[in-house]
């Protein structure tokens, strides 16, 4: 099985971690399965932003970024060439390094 090796979080996994998953399974979803609450306000329906992940390593083994995902990457913090939507990333047999970025645009959060 494919390992995520999470980075260092400050709020959701300050000590990082070692993830086992099944290929096939979405980034948000092995994260979720493992404890890791990565925000995803739109329910993993590829509406928002919130689970935006950097791919440090094994980017290229994703699934294809979608048109949808492509777009509204666009609005997310910190954007850079490996960033995608941990709801749209399914893992596939290679291991991955992953990044949580400190910001996510939330603007349900950010009103309370």
């Amino acid at each position: 099985m494919p390992k995520i090796t999470l980075l260092p979080h400050a709020d959701l996994a300050p000590e990082g971690a070692v993830l086992e998953v099944a290929a096939g399974t979405s980034i948000s979803e092995a994260l979720l399965q493992n404890g890791i609450e990565i925000e995803h306000a739109c329910d993993m329906s590829c509406a928002c932003t919130t689970c935006h992940c950097i791919v440090r390593q094994g980017y290229e083994s994703l699934n294809e970024v979608a048109e949808s995902e492509d777009d509204l990457l666009d609005r997310a913090w910190g954007l850079e060439a490996q960033s995608r939507l941990g709801c749209q990333a399914i893992v596939a047999d290679e291991d991955l390094t992953v990044e949580i970025p400190r910001y996510t645009v939330n603007h349900a959060k950010e009103n309370h």
